[in-house]
């Protein structure tokens, strides 16, 4: 579970994070990622699992593994960060083990430049 301070909530921070920030996509998410220099705030996630992605139960499943995966990777977010996670229809059918592999590289691939 993300601690409170570490949610997105707004659709602004979400809208801004989508917009503004940087991308990268993997087969079954894809990352936006907006680092703000010189913010002392925690990192902080949000998620967005649509209804491509499959009913409810499949939904709550994803956002789930999905959520799980981001709280062990806070530490390594840039402090003040807003990142955005969205799940891709092909997520339904990903294990943990998948989720958390793309999660990664794309992590990897925005935190490098």
């Amino acid at each position: 579970m993300l601690p409170a301070s570490n949610r997105l909530r707004r659709s602004d921070d979400f809208r801004r994070a989508v917009r503004s920030g940087r991308r990268a996509s993997r087969r079954a998410v894809v990352l936006h990622l907006l680092a703000e220099d010189g913010c002392a705030e925690p990192p902080r996630v949000g998620f967005v699992v649509n209804k491509a992605v499959g009913n409810a139960v499949l939904r709550n499943r994803v956002h789930r593994r999905l959520r799980a995966v981001l709280a062990t990777r806070l530490p390594d977010l840039p402090a003040g960060s807003l990142a955005v996670v969205r799940a891709l229809p092909s997520s339904a059918s990903a294990s943990y083990d998948e989720l958390a592999a793309d999660v990664d590289g794309a992590l990897t691939r925005l935190l490098k430049s």
